[in-house]
């Protein structure tokens, strides 16, 4: 039966008593000491009730839990701070009826509490749960004496069991006071049972967390260890300087502060280096972040160098490394005029366009030492990933910034001179399109942000100046849209010839070793060479004769002795030359029917094109050949049809273009060919062919042609002038409406030729036949008897030529 008795109250903090548990206590506030004290009224026990809040210094009757533990006093000392020591053991539960206050202790009515029957298999079985799970506990816990499980195993009373696992468990104090308050033995069973799996595998986790460390502490101490022997044999072979160990990080930080970063790359730097004291110095992403870290400490960050702004003297310098050229020069020294005015460098981007060996990637070297900038070529040519302008990400294994960025650090100053040589041979495949890349590139407005995939951080390029060269324009629209272009047609024999003489031979004696009077060439003997030994716009293949003859000169010159001489004249010419390569002059000796001279334009410069024209008797077909493509073919179609809607003005027989098979090729058939240029061309070969008239060899012609027999403009004028002026021509005959591009051609070539522009087919033919044409009579009679003979063939004639 529950008793009832008044006891003094032990408020506690943060521990709770259990039945048969023995615990220590420090008692140190005035109303416990006095509690302690009353205890021998009380028959030496005392009522021990844990707290609510253990931060209350003053509990009340609503601060405690009602459900304690009647303790006994075994041993009692005070202290000499005036706090008691005292040893206690639990005896039973216990319940607070009523809480009252004496004033300098309290005192409670208490009833014990007793516990349900315990003797039925169930609770057998959980005791024995319970005593080998303890002693499971035991085994990860080291806090409890391995002792306490041999006391355990021999409990047998379940209540005394769970009471004593109990207080040895590492769980909260709300647990255990759940715990005290359960006065049924089975439930109190199970929930100790519950409470040392859950503290099992919280002990598990921190096992294996604790190993976890303790590897990687020793794989790091290792490593450390390994590092300090390293740097020690080091400093023993004087590898490292004698004040010892140099400290990278510290350096790196001194680095940082040092250098004019942007705020966001300071930012980043920072961020990176805090990272990478984090880092084992052997790590992988330790040597990823150093590299990085390099390479954002390693770019001109506010580095410029001063900008030569003397326009006379960036005039000599390009006169004195270019010779012709006068209009690009006068645009470049525009430019820099500019520049030069406004003190900023924002500006357009020049792209200079031209054929092969015309001198566009020394201009821009030219251009470099006439502003006295630091001179940067990155050739793009076959360049088909977009990482090669914008780097790679950080994620990937070996990346690296792209070009731009590279070669800023090469060059270590923030506004060099960037010439993208080749931009038009760039390609595009699955990685990228390196076309869309340049845009942020060569936009003024955007590349002061320039962002690189490596870098991550923005990088100004608005100081650095932009020339691309390319052979044609056959580039993205958005990207010659941010350009301007400035175009380099190709030299005249004249502006050759002094180029020769200027640089070319110069050059060649002094990479030969010989001196300005073993090895000399006449003027006429250079004119021999660039007519019959290299035909092209640029002097490249005229250098590389040249080097030919200096190299039979240096052999010659050793097999004749010190003080030997050697020249070079049109008439030893072939000896050191070799056959000649090409014809000068007309292509043929006599006027041909059905043969005419066209010019061609080409990414390589202006070319001759011959045009052939044969009939044969057949049903009025029409057949081309010499690789044509569709637009050259649809001109051919167009002047047919202009010829037949014109015969009897041009004195030619309607019926001929029902018995006549005409075919016309064009020479070269390995060369693909297209474009609407060679019209004219193409009208005169079949107005010869059909009315016996030779066509003049000494002229040529470009020019569109429409089927009302208009001449239509063309491109590529000065480089097809400089063809025809090459190949021996004395007439050019070109639209009316390219009489305007006249005035950017060099005098020499308008002195040299007779240029007569034209606008109908009737003019063209004025000039190019040697004999006037005579209309023929053609009756209303002659009409019908021609459409009676073609009915009379039936529809399948094949009057309509056709395109092959």
């Amino acid at each position: 039966m529950p008793k009832t008795k008044n006891l003094p109250v032990l408020p506690l903090r943060d521990i709770v008593v259990f039945p048969d548990m023995v615990a220590p206590l420090f008692v140190g506030r005035d109303k416990s000491v006095r509690a302690l004290e009353m205890i021998e009224e009380a028959d030496n026990e005392i009522m021990l009730v844990a707290q609510l809040d253990a931060a209350i210094d003053d509990p009340g009757s609503d601060d405690v839990h009602e459900t304690g533990t009647i303790a006994t006093i075994l041993q009692l000392l005070k202290l000499p701070d005036g706090t008691v020591k005292v040893l206690v053991e639990g005896k039973t539960r216990a319940r607070v009826n009523e809480l009252i206050d004496r004033g300098d202790y309290f005192e409670a009515e208490v009833e014990t509490l007793e516990e349900a029957e315990t003797d039925n298999s169930d609770v057998q079985a959980l005791m024995r749960a319970v005593q080998e799970q303890f002693e499971n506990y035991v085994k990860l816990n080291r806090k409890i004496p391995p002792e306490s499980v041999g006391t355990i195993a021999a409990m047998t009373d379940a209540g005394r069991l769970a009471d004593s696992v109990a207080s040895n468990l590492s769980v909260k104090l709300s647990d255990k006071q759940e715990l005290l308050e359960l006065t049924d033995v089975k439930e109190r069973l199970e929930k100790v049972f519950a409470l040392m799996e859950s503290e099992m595998g919280m002990l598990q986790m921190e096992r294996k967390i604790k190993n976890r460390v303790k590897r990687q502490m020793e794989k790091t101490q290792r490593e450390y260890y390994l590092n300090e022997q390293m740097k020690a044999i080091q400093r023993e072979l004087g590898e490292q300087g004698e004040g010892g160990e140099r400290d990278e990080l510290a350096e790196l930080e001194a680095r940082i502060k040092e250098t004019p970063l942007s705020e966001e790359a300071r930012n980043k730097a920072e961020a990176e280096m805090k990272k990478l004291r984090q880092m084992s110095p052997m790590s992988a992403e330790s040597t990823v972040v150093r590299n990085y870290l390099d390479w954002l400490l390693a770019l001109p960050w506010g580095t410029r160098k001063d900008i030569e702004t003397d326009l006379i003297k960036a005039e000599h310098q390009l006169d004195d490394d270019h010779y012709g050229l006068e209009k690009v020069k006068e645009r470049i020294l525009e430019y820099l005029a500019v520049q030069k005015r406004t003190g900023k460098m924002k500006g357009p981007i020049l792209c200079l366009v031209g054929p092969p060996g015309v001198g566009k990637t020394s201009l821009g070297r030219s251009i470099a030492e006439a502003t006295g900038r630091d001179f940067v070529r990155v050739s793009l040519g076959g360049v088909r990933d977009e990482s090669e302008i914008r780097g790679h990400r950080r994620t990937y294994i070996g990346s690296m910034p792209g070009r731009i960025i590279q070669s800023l650090k090469k060059v270590k100053s923030g506004n060099p001179l960037f010439l993208l040589d080749e931009i038009d041979k760039m390609g595009m495949d699955h990685r990228g399109d390196p076309a869309s890349a340049l845009l942020e590139v060569l936009d003024p407005e955007q590349n002061s942000t320039f962002n690189d995939h490596y870098l991550e951080v923005d990088y100004d390029l608005s100081d650095v100046m932009f020339v691309t060269t390319a052979n044609s324009l056959n580039m993205p629209q958005p990207l010659l849209d941010r350009m301007e272009i400035i175009r380099i047609a190709g030299y005249t024999e004249d502006e050759k010839l002094e180029i020769t003489k200027r640089h070319l031979i110069p050059q060649v004696r002094e990479d030969h070793g010989l001196a300005e009077d073993e090895f000399v060439v006449t003027d006429q003997a250079i004119r021999d060479l660039i007519r019959y030994y290299s035909r092209e716009a640029g002097v490249r293949s005229l250098k590389r004769e040249i080097a030919r003859l200096a190299r039979k000169a240096v052999r010659k010159l050793a097999e004749q002795g010190e003080g030997a001489t050697l020249t070079v004249t049109p008439e030893n010419l072939g000896e050191f030359a070799g056959v000649r390569k090409f014809r000068y002059g007309l292509a043929d000796e006599t006027d041909q029917v059905g043969a005419v001279t066209g010019l061609a334009w080409t990414e390589t410069g202006g070319d001759l094109l011959t045009i052939e024209a044969v009939k044969m008797p057949g049903r009025g077909n029409m057949k081309v050949t010499g690789n044509l493509r569709d637009v050259m073919k649809e001109s051919i179609q167009a002047a047919s049809s202009l010829v037949r809607s014109r015969s009897v003005m041009l004195g030619i027989k309607p019926t001929v273009f029902n018995t006549t098979d005409i075919h016309v090729h064009v020479p070269d058939g390995a060369t693909p060919k297209d474009g609407p240029s060679a019209g004219v061309a193409m009208t005169t070969a079949i107005v010869s062919l059909l009315t016996g008239n030779p066509v003049d060899r000494e002229v040529a012609m470009t020019g569109e042609i429409s089927l009302r027999g208009k001449v239509l403009p063309i491109g590529g004028l000065k480089e097809k002038l400089l063809a025809a002026l090459r190949g021996g021509i004395k007439t050019v005959l070109i639209p009316e409406e390219n009489e305007k591009d006249l005035d950017e051609i060099p005098e020499n070539v308008k002195t040299g030729l007779k240029i007569v522009p034209v606008s109908d087919i009737n003019e063209v033919l004025e000039i190019a036949l040697t004999r006037p044409l005579t209309p023929i009579e053609w009756s209303e009679a002659d009409e019908a008897a021609l459409h009676a003979s073609l009915s009379g063939q039936g529809s399948g004639s094949g009057n309509q030529p056709r395109a092959h």
